[in-house]
């Protein structure tokens, strides 16, 4: 994804989440999440929001645009979902209030996402823009995860495609990978009982044509990623 406006990413999400609706990857996004209380980081156009109360629980949908709130607000009208606009790398006093008497005890962030000019993305760039964002707020997510000591679980999910043969090498990857980074020194620890693959349909995130240009692609999916964490 290269979308660099507001308006391109919020028409981009709206086509791609609406896809993953049909291919019920919210749904089962859903079922994984084992808490009540949920703080969803990012609620974007409200996709997600809408799964979760599908499964009777209780949520604070954070978001730093006021787009994605108004969107996700109008999909849930009348549900009971509470919305923040907040940037959780810089959450002030009454931010933070908020989000303490809500009382989660779950946070959870699905298939992050930001406009490519807010992250300084380009095509150029090789996703290194994207990566380093993501890694950054996650390792955020993870720390404010662990202020709230009420919070038991982090649910992080997240596109990447793979060699679908390899899946099982790649549970493994990913479980080191954030042990090594988003966790490193913090009271969570992921297992790769709890790290498993989802196929994307190609539609959603559309390979055909890069697997043309390139054969080497011919046994990659795109997936997504799912890792829930426990606190130890």
């Amino acid at each position: 994804m290269n979308v660099s406006g507001v308006a391109e990413f919020l028409n981009y999400w709206e086509a791609e989440g609406a896809a993953y609706v049909r291919h019920g990857d919210y749904a089962w996004m859903a079922s994984l999440v084992p808490a009540q209380r949920i703080l969803e980081i990012g609620c974007g156009l409200g996709f997600g929001t809408e799964a979760l109360i599908a499964r009777k629980r209780d949520v604070l949908a954070l978001d730093i645009l006021d787009e994605c709130l108004d969107a996700s607000q109008e999909k849930t009208a009348g549900q009971g979902v509470q919305f923040l606009k907040a940037d959780v790398t810089c959450l002030d006093q009454s931010q933070r209030q908020v989000i303490d008497d809500f009382a989660p005890d779950c946070l959870l962030c699905w298939l992050m996402g930001a406009p490519a000019a807010a992250i300084g993305a380009d095509r150029l760039d090789g996703g290194q823009a994207v990566a380093s964002y993501r890694e950054s707020v996650h390792r955020k997510i993870a720390e404010l995860a662990a202020s709230l000591t009420g919070v038991r679980f982090l649910h992080i999910v997240d596109r990447m495609a793979i060699p679908w043969q390899a899946k099982d090498v790649g549970r493994d990857t990913l479980v080191r990978y954030h042990n090594g980074k988003t966790f490193l020194g913090l009271p969570w620890v992921a297992d790769r009982r709890n790290a498993l693959y989802r196929k994307l349909s190609d539609n959603v995130l559309d390979l055909a044509q890069q697997r043309r240009l390139h054969p080497t692609l011919k046994h990659v999916v795109p997936t997504l990623a799912s890792l829930l964490v426990e606190r130890k």
